[in-house]
């Protein structure tokens, strides 16, 4: 089916731009092999069958990665590596291998572009996944040291670029050797390097987002990546069809160095970008206004939006400490916390002893307060209100609510689950005993640091990875379901099956002889 649409589309042309990819992001070997690499062989086909004269097939850079070494001002000598990054990059490399093999065959002339990092308006791809990334506040890490730098390529250059492969095609048709623009790759690229995390910041400040700040070792990353690869593989079901983006080849992607050298483009394809790099970032940023931060229409997942884990906590300053919306703050508190918690659990500190120190340090610094000068290095100093160590009633009230719910609730578990026997309460009280018996085996203040610990994390990640878990656990209850359906339905036929062996029994008891009754 292939071939006849390929020998059809190419019937009557001159030249052929032979352009077609599934999305990089999508690692399956089947898609990417039969589109590019049997796709590429039927483009080919096509074109001699129908004596096209040219084909300019676009390729990449990354043919020639392999995710491990850096390339810095590379050229078109560089080999294909044993091993490539992805699955993608692999199989461009073989497309591209078929396209120059093809040169020269039955009058056909061939060359591969390999436009390096394409941007630009119209690309569904690299914005819109940053924007996606920044909406759901995973764009705030760099991953690595965030000094490698890029050579990126606005479209319309990647355009120009195919225009004069198609000239140069005509012009050294006679040519042969290293002067000779046909059978070879091109790098193509803006001529112009920048750091790769330089460049994502420049495109998502000026969408309004924020710039990414906070570094991520890449050797701390790199077995989660792993472990969320084995997970896509193994247990689709839980990205619910999407493929990840955290993934080891796109970790080594964008923490390494990728520059390139246009010297031979520029000679044998008289090839210039006409579309300056920081023209190009502009006319990019203008045309996603409906990506923009504060586009009303655009749909995303920003702090604003109320999720599960926001709502659970109360919506107010405890929820954004543990969902991590301001990380600042959320560190802050964390550790002042964590160092109470040793200061009190784990040194040797009695519990009186430290609240004791804790109220003699806390009312000195009142008390030398009054003797400070109203202005300090420049600043106005604010005095602390008495009312500020004060416990208002009403707050008090809820408290005390809080624990005579809590204890009421707990009370009547147990009274249902003891007299009432009611299988749900006593299911809950058995999973308690079970949890304290657990917990037991722990020292106190080990329980306390771990699940302090866990609270700054479960929420955080239930926030950032909701719909993934809420697919996962309705799976699972899916799972449970049918097996306690299957369960129930055994349980009735065999019960079924009893009542009819002890009926039949009971004729067999007035003088039947029936097989199966002692």
């Amino acid at each position: 089916m292939y071939v006849l649409v390929g020998v059809a589309a190419c019937k009557g042309a001159d030249a052929v731009f032979h352009m077609a990819a599934p999305d990089s992001s999508i690692n399956n070997f089947n898609l990417h092999y039969s589109v590019t690499v049997e796709g590429t062989r039927n483009v080919v086909n096509a074109c001699i069958s129908n004596n096209v004269r040219k084909l300019i097939y676009t390729s990449s850079p990354s043919a020639v990665f392999d995710g491990v070494g850096a390339i810095i001002n590379g050229d078109e000598s560089m080999p294909y590596p044993e091993r490539h990054n992805d699955i993608y990059s692999e199989t461009k490399a073989q497309a591209e291998a078929i396209v120059l093999a093809a040169n020269g065959k039955s009058g056909l002339i061939t060359c591969a572009l390999r436009p390096s990092s394409i941007f630009g308006p119209g690309d569904r791809l690299l914005v819109p996944s940053l924007v996606a990334a920044a909406r759901s506040g995973k764009m705030k890490f760099i991953l690595g040291d965030g000094k490698n730098v890029y050579y990126f390529t606005y479209v319309e250059n990647v355009a120009h670029a195919h225009v004069c492969a198609e000239k140069a095609l005509d012009l050294n048709n006679s040519y042969t050797g290293d002067v000779a623009a046909a059978g070879k790759a091109y790098f193509v690229t803006n001529k112009e390097p920048i750091p790769f995390w330089t460049f994502v910041s420049e495109i998502l400040e000026g969408l309004g987002y924020e710039r990414p700040k906070i570094h991520l070792p890449i050797k701390l990353l790199m077995p989660i990546a792993c472990l969320v690869a084995w997970a896509y593989e193994h247990l689709p079901f839980l990205f619910g069809g999407k493929p990840p983006q955290f993934t080891p080849s796109r970790l080594r992607l964008v923490s390494s160095w990728r520059t390139f050298n246009c010297d031979r483009a520029a000679k044998l394809l008289c090839y210039h970008p006409v579309v300056p790099l920081e023209e190009g970032m502009r006319r990019t940023v203008e045309s996603y206004t409906h990506l923009r931060a504060e586009s009303k229409g655009a749909k995303s997942r920003e702090f604003k939006v109320v999720s599960k884990s926001h709502r659970f906590l109360g919506e107010g300053v405890v929820s954004e400490l543990l969902l991590w919306r301001n990380v600042r703050n959320t560190l802050i508190f964390g550790l002042a916390v964590l160092a109470l918690l040793y200061y009190f659990l784990i040194s040797s500190v009695t519990v009186i002893s430290a609240v004791s120190k804790l109220l003699l340090v806390l009312i000195a610094a009142t008390f030398l307060q009054h003797f400070l000068p109203t202005s300090v290095f420049g600043s106005q100093r604010k005095v602390l209100a008495s009312f500020s160590f004060e416990v208002p009633e009403d707050k008090m009230d809820l408290a005390s609510k809080w624990v005579r719910c809590a204890w009421n609730d707990s009370w009547n578990t147990l009274e249902d689950a003891v007299h009432k026997r009611n299988f749900t309460s006593l299911g809950k009280v058995l999973l308690f005993g079970f949890m304290m018996k657990v917990l037991g085996r722990y020292s106190f203040a080990t329980v306390i640091l771990t699940g302090w610990a866990l609270l700054f994390l479960v929420f955080h990640l239930y926030d950032r990875y909701e719909s993934e878990i809420d697919s996962f656990v309705g799976s699972m209850k899916e799972f449970v379901s049918k097996r306690h359906t299957i369960l129930m339905e055994r349980v009735s036929y065999l019960q079924q099956e009893r009542n009819s062996k002890n009926k039949a029994c009971k004729l067999n008891s007035r003088g039947f002889s029936l097989k199966g009754c002692s």
